[in-house]
This record gives structure tokens, sequence and C-alpha cells, in this order.
């Protein structure tokens, strides 16, 4: 984790998975059986904050040199970028399925999903937790 420790980490992910939980309740998604996805959204949000992070320090170069074992030399894109890439598509995904994208709320809303209702403290709290 390039200047980052574990703590960061840890503290990234759980800003998001509060993130997570506020923009659900607020689109009227949120149900705590979404609770897998919810945290796995959070573990990809940090990782992408982590990698675009390390992307940016190391030069933000799409394409970079790379060397092979018999000690040819391409030209590639650069694997932070693809990681990069992969995560911006994995985000969309699980925010479909979470009903944060406008077709993933549609479909939401087709299907029925009812939501959690909030107490006055849990809204509080949640709020208290994205600061």
């Amino acid at each position: 984790m390039g200047g980052e420790t574990l703590d960061d980490y840890k503290k990234a992910e759980k800003r998001y998975k509060n993130q997570i939980i506020y923009k659900m309740k607020q689109v009227g998604t949120y149900n705590a059986s979404f609770m897998y996805t919810i945290n796995t959204l959070a573990k990809v949000l940090a990782d992408y904050e982590e990698t675009i992070n390390l992307y940016e320090r190391t030069g933000r170069q799409k394409i970079v040199k790379h060397t092979n074992k018999s000690g040819a030399t391409n030209i590639i894109k650069n694997p932070l970028y693809q990681a990069i890439e992969k995560q911006r598509d994995d985000i969309i995904a699980y925010s479909r399925e979470l009903g944060l994208t406008p077709a993933g709320l549609k479909r939401i809303n087709k299907d029925g999903a009812q939501p959690d209702k909030q107490s006055p403290l849990e809204r509080v709290l949640i709020e208290l937790g994205s600061k």
C-alpha cells in the first residue's frame, strides 16, 4: 500500500461504506440484505482510491515500457491504469446492483425492493460517520 497504512485503508473503507448506505437511503434502495454487496463496493472504492494515488505518484503514464524475460522491450498499457479501468467497471457494476445508477434504480424499483425504515438515531449516526 504505497504510503498508506492498513489503518488508513480501513478508515477509507468505512467512510465509503457509510457513504454508500447514505446514498442508498437517499434514493430509497437501502435494505440490510444488500450488506455483502455494500461491503464489497466499499472495498473496491478503497482499492480504487489507493490505485489512483499510486498511479498519480508514479507519473500518471498510461503507456509504459516493459522488458520481458527474453530482454525485448515493448510498449504496453500501464498495469496500474489497467487496474483503474477494471475498478471503474466494478464500481459501476456494484453501484448498479445497489440502485445507485439510473438503470439500477429503475430495476430495483420495478422489482419492488422495499427499503428498510430508518430511525432518526440511525440517520444521525450515518451522517456523523460520513464526515
